[in-house]
């Protein structure tokens, strides 16, 4: 009996460790999904190089000291927000970055490349517009904190954020150490004590992507009185931008 229970031990560690193994090796698979770039209509497209990999960014040029940087989702394909954002910012520049492996961009995505390619967008930007806008959504939302803490932006924006993407694989993974396992956690708390614009949060309010803890921990870092925390009340997390008060938020700050 002693046997056959070690046995079921044993069994089980290996099982667990299993899983464990599966996830470190297959998570970059699980966190982003790459898409193509659709959308090709009043869109001039940029490159960015850095290193060896090539990043595109749909953009909508504009003259003036304005502009606005989006970084979205990771699984969308960011030139279809073109249409939103140019009616919602009509006189600033827009860029949306396409992530490394995203709409033509080369690479592979991993947080590093994915913000040291948005910190050469920002610069890139900046020495056309003095006045940048940020705005992050879900994944989006870290690289967004990220850019802030480290460039000057005017305000940022971020829609459906977290403190860290560790909260979420926990959400999705409770029962696995996914904190020691994953390669890429966007820990948005390290930065946003940072950041020194004005700052807009939208949570949504049915998130059933990222807890609200999460959003809630995050806002509180921010220093005080920087922060315009705002929940949409039965929103779900792929549902937010669809409230008839989105692009008022967006561009009220």
């Amino acid at each position: 009996m002693r046997k056959a229970f070690l046995r079921v031990i044993k069994m089980a560690v290996a099982v667990y460790l299993g899983l464990c193994a599966c996830l470190f090796i297959f998570q970059r698979n699980l966190i982003y999904y790459p898409q193509p770039r659709a959308n090709t209509t009043g869109i001039t497209v940029l490159t960015i190089e850095n290193g060896a990999e090539r990043a595109l960014v749909s953009s909508r040029p504009h003259d003036g000291d304005d502009a606005v940087l989006y970084f979205g989702g990771n699984a969308e394909d960011v030139s279809l927000d073109m249409p939103e954002y140019a009616g919602a910012f009509p006189s600033a520049a827009i860029y949306l970055l396409h992530y490394r492996g995203y709409g033509g961009s080369s690479g592979a995505p991993t947080e590093k490349g994915i913000v040291a390619d948005a910190l050469a967008l920002f610069d890139l930007v900046h020495a056309q517009h003095k006045n940048i806008v940020v705005i992050g959504r879900s994944l989006g939302t870290g690289v967004a904190v990220q850019v802030a803490s480290q460039r000057p932006v005017v305000r940022l924006v971020l829609v459906t954020p977290y403190d860290s993407f560790t909260d979420i694989a926990a959400k999705h993974y409770p029962y696995l150490p996914v904190g020691l396992l994953l390669l890429d956690k966007f820990d948005s708390w390290r930065y946003a004590p940072h950041v020194t614009a004005p700052s807009l949060i939208i949570a949504a309010g049915d998130d059933e992507v990222i807890p609200r803890s999460s959003t809630e921990r995050l806002r509180d870092r921010f220093q005080g009185g920087l922060v315009h925390y705002v929940v949409i009340p039965g929103a779900g997390h792929s549902s937010v931008s669809d409230s008839p008060n989105y692009l008022a938020l967006l561009k009220s700050g």
